[in-house]
């Protein structure tokens, strides 16, 4: 039975290789083609205002910075340290949504075929692709590369222009504001703009901890989410990974 299953598995993913190298390839292509011009309105720092009043300040703690990152930092630093919070909050509301959608009992994923294996929780499915099919890797990192790369070229001051002007991303770019926006739904008013930048922060800011919370918890007992709140079955046979701990 274990052998079968294994063979099933490798059988699938092999099976659906081709189609996932023309999805990365097609999600590549329609994500250059969803890039545009900047929709951030004109910026000025507030020296005054709290993390010179750019937005993700909310009620009810408007000012809240336990360590003093913000208060102990100039305007293009506060700059570096939203840039960072903003994509590393959008991965981590992918990351999080991916993990409960792949996961028992929704099972939708890409590349496995969930409805007769239980491919167990999140943390472990990028061990079966890399037992699989290695390659998949370095088409992946192909397209966040190519995603990176257009954000440098955005926002990102060029390298050799870094020490003469003391800034890390340019002076014009408004963090966050790469040209994403298939869409549409950025305002152009400016207060409307300014006001779901600070959403998107805030919802960036839970989704980091729901994403850490959750990772930490598969951790533990090697059990999917649902399945420890007890709203899912637990079919899940760790002896039927290609990878083994």
């Amino acid at each position: 039975q274990s052998f079968r299953q294994r063979y099933q598995f490798r059988h699938t993913v092999f099976d659906q290789l081709p189609k996932m190298k023309i999805a990365i390839t097609l999600s590549l292509l329609a994500s250059a083609s969803a890039f545009g011009p900047s929709k951030a309105p004109a910026f000025t720092p507030d020296a005054n205002a709290f993390a010179y009043g750019l937005p993700g300040s909310l009620d009810p703690v408007p000012n809240f910075d336990p360590f003093g990152y913000a208060a102990n930092s100039d305007y293009e630093t506060i700059k570096e340290y939203r840039e960072a919070e903003l994509q590393h909050g959008r991965v981590a509301m992918l990351g999080a949504l991916g993990m409960l959608v792949t996961e028992e009992p929704i099972e939708f994923h890409p590349l496995f075929e969930a409805d007769n294996k239980d491919i167990g929780p999140a943390i472990r499915h990028l061990d079966e692709v890399r037992a699989v099919s290695p390659a998949f890797f370095e088409l992946l990192a192909i397209v966040i590369g190519a995603l990176e790369l257009n954000r440098a070229l955005k926002g990102w001051t060029a390298p050799d222009e870094v020490f003469t002007s003391n800034r890390a991303l340019k002076e014009d770019y408004f963090p966050g504001d790469v040209g994403f926006d298939p869409l549409g739904l950025a305002p152009s008013d400016p207060e409307e703009f300014l006001a779901l930048h600070t959403k998107e922060l805030q919802n960036g800011r839970l989704a980091m901890l729901g994403w850490a919370g959750m990772v930490a918890q598969e951790l533990v007992n090697g059990k999917e989410i649902f399945v420890n709140l007890g709203l899912a079955q637990d079919r899940f046979d760790p002896s039927t990974l290609p990878v083994q701990f």
